[in-house]
């Protein structure tokens, strides 16, 4: 049996300046792989080659994931994100990314007990939203992001910036309902992305100056090109904040 020297590989110089990130991803798996596929392009966009980022994935069982969510045990939901971060350190990453908005819940208790940092969707966000200017914005995601302040009190505390969801509790659970059976299956319907629609116009005319698509599986329905008033795809800034913390850019 041949025996391989893996510690005497020579890496480029200029890969072996990249930090390792880590996704803990599976929250849904589409989202996840808008997550990878961003990163890696625009890595091999920085270098103008197929130079790709050392990355290490873990994959969540997101069926488990949504169960725990509906029993409110978030406790477990907690243990098992630390748990990957823990995964993630072991493996070498220099930091950690939930590749979803609903997690970040539970961020506080994870980071804590995490040796490794865990980069924030919504410091991504916020700072976005206000290099464009903006001060007030809509919001739709999970019921958990529209109806808990985790999310709005780090845009508001950090980037004073107000956010509001749509005002009807049948509306925040419809879409609630939409992100579980059906964008997070890759279930893509006409009727469905007119709906969103519907209530992104509704936070427009409540005086929303940009929407946040604050669930990671809505922009695989909905684009910049389907609304007037800026868009925020959580997804592509969070990706965007792991790009520069791979070449440690504006850390």
């Amino acid at each position: 049996m041949t025996n391989y020297n893996i510690s005497s590989i020579d890496y480029p110089l200029h890969h072996s300046r990249l930090r390792k990130l880590g996704l803990i991803g599976g929250l849904s798996w589409h989202s996840t792989l808008e997550y990878y596929m961003y990163l890696n392009q625009t890595i091999n966009d920085h270098f103008g080659n197929n130079t790709n980022p050392p990355l290490v994935v873990i994959n969540l069982d997101q069926y488990y994931m949504h169960q725990l969510q509906r029993s409110d045990r978030w406790d477990i939901i907690a243990g098992m994100l630390i748990e990957a971060c823990g995964q993630l350190y072991k493996a070498g990453a220099s930091a950690a990314m939930f590749c979803a908005n609903t997690p970040h819940k539970v961020y506080h208790d994870v980071q804590a007990q995490s040796r490794i940092p865990i980069l924030h969707i919504g410091d991504a966000t916020g700072a976005e939203i206000r290099k464009k200017g903006l001060r007030k914005v809509g919001f739709i995601g999970t019921i958990f992001t529209m109806e808990e302040p985790f999310i709005a009190k780090i845009l508001k505390e950090k980037y004073d910036i107000d956010m509001m969801v749509p005002d009807k509790k049948k509306d925040r659970e419809r879409l609630h309902t939409i992100i579980q059976k059906e964008l997070s299956l890759g279930i893509l319907k006409p009727e469905t992305k007119e709906y969103i629609l519907d209530q992104i116009v509704m936070l427009e005319t409540m005086g929303a100056e940009g929407i946040i698509l604050g669930c990671t599986e809505f922009p695989l329905i909905i684009g910049p090109n389907d609304i007037k008033i800026p868009i925020f795809n959580t997804t592509l800034l969070h990706a965007q904040m792991g790009v520069d913390f791979i070449l440690d850019s504006d850390f």
